[in-house]
């Protein structure tokens, strides 16, 4: 075993439970289940608030009054428009092309047209950036999409909120005000969610202190992989494929024979049910009061199952659903491709990123951890010939 220097500290695999930063911008108790943005709790953020305040919420501090709110507003309707390169660049991707990638390389295009994007000393430019991306990462996945599909995209309409836009680029038709505003607390609800590892991602590459474009491609980029952003894809082919409630306990069992995981189950830091998870759930069962077809209600059911029978197999251990587990159904039901299910999941979290860049700039040290070798040492260097 080698000797520790005096800056070397225990080993922790994936780095579980060292603290990477100091942050005023979210909180989490995982074993009561807590969640808070700027110290308010989420489900008073769902009940009361909209998209548009809470990332004002997270992005300045403080909740707006009403003459912050309305600037905030017609701010974000403003810049949801994409320059001419990102529109011609995204006309020109492989149409086969994954949507997360498609979507981090367009928020990369994006600091071509802003010629000081590495000027991050001023808190003013860069919470006008941080605002700008917010708005536009909507425009960017229903251009996308609508690109995959030969159609051209829908240009963004003012007077609609930040979800009601994103509804109406993707479909093309008027949205639904119900449904828009489920949409706007799913969003607020995948808004932020502390140091996870696309939070990590693009505060590792703030503290280099590159563009708010270059660290949250980035965050996109780590979000894309199922052990992190896609797992709601998974789910909902999981609930696909059991096909009924009844199936449930068959299914159950022969996962946990074969040692499999079950799509939106556990979580890193909650010990409990995810707080998210229990307010989709919410969501979901009014929607499907009103609207949604028999498909919709029996994946419903089949969850709603799965998790009675998984509590009772798995809930001693903390294994719980997160928020992935009912976030899919409802995607679906909104008309949301499966594909994109992720990239929705990054346009809400662009909040968050871009708050978490904002705070790592402004009080910065350059992320630079250790390693522990377990190499081997003196080697003695062959030559061709005798290897």
């Amino acid at each position: 075993m080698p000797s520790k220097g005096k800056h070397q500290t225990e080993y922790r695999p994936g780095m579980e439970g060292l603290i990477a930063a100091r942050s005023s911008i979210c909180f989490i108790d995982g074993q009561k289940g807590i969640l808070e943005y700027r110290g308010i709790n989420i489900s008073d953020l769902v009940e009361h608030s909209t998209f548009e305040e809470t990332a004002f919420l997270l992005l300045h501090g403080h909740l707006p009054n009403l003459r912050e709110l309305r600037q905030f507003k017609t701010l974000i309707s403003k810049q949801r428009h994409l320059p001419r390169s990102t529109l011609d660049a995204i006309a020109n991707q492989p149409v086969g092309m994954h949507p997360m990638l498609a979507l981090q390389s367009s928020i990369a295009l994006l600091q071509g047209e802003d010629f000081y994007a590495d000027d991050v000393v001023f808190l003013k430019h860069n919470l006008m950036r941080a605002t700008s991306l917010i708005a536009k990462v909507p425009t960017i996945i229903a251009a996308c999409d609508r690109h995959r599909n030969n159609e051209e995209p829908m240009p963004p309409i003012s007077k609609y909120t930040h979800a009601e836009n994103f509804l109406f680029m993707l479909s093309g038709d008027p949205p639904k005000k119900r449904l828009a505003r489920v949409f706007d607390k799913c969003l607020i609800l995948h808004a932020e969610h502390t140091i996870n590892p696309s939070t990590l991602t693009n505060r590792v590459i703030a503290s280099t202190n590159a563009s708010v474009y270059s660290a949250v491609s980035g965050a996109v980029g780590s979000l894309s992989g199922p052990l992190h952003g896609g797992a709601n894809e998974h789910v909902l082919l999981m609930l696909q494929s059991i096909g009924d409630p009844t199936n449930v306990k068959t299914y159950l069992r022969e996962q946990l024979e074969s040692e499999g995981k079950i799509p939106g189950f556990g979580h890193r830091i909650y010990k409990t049910t995810d707080p998210r998870a229990i307010l989709l759930k919410k969501e979901l069962a009014n929607i499907l009061e009103k609207r949604g077809g028999a498909e919709d209600k029996i994946l419903f059911q089949t969850a709603l199952k799965l998790e009675e029978v998984a509590g009772k197999e798995l809930g001693d251990k903390g294994v719980r659903p997160n928020v992935d587990f009912y976030s899919g159904i409802l995607f679906k039901i909104l008309g949301i491709p499966l594909s994109l299910f992720t990239t929705v999941f990054a346009m809400a979290r662009v909040a968050g990123w871009t708050a978490h860049w904002i705070e790592q700039v402004s009080h910065n040290r350059v992320f630079r951890p250790t390693q522990e070798y377990i190499g081997d040492h003196n080697r003695r260097y062959i030559p061709k010939e005798e290897r």
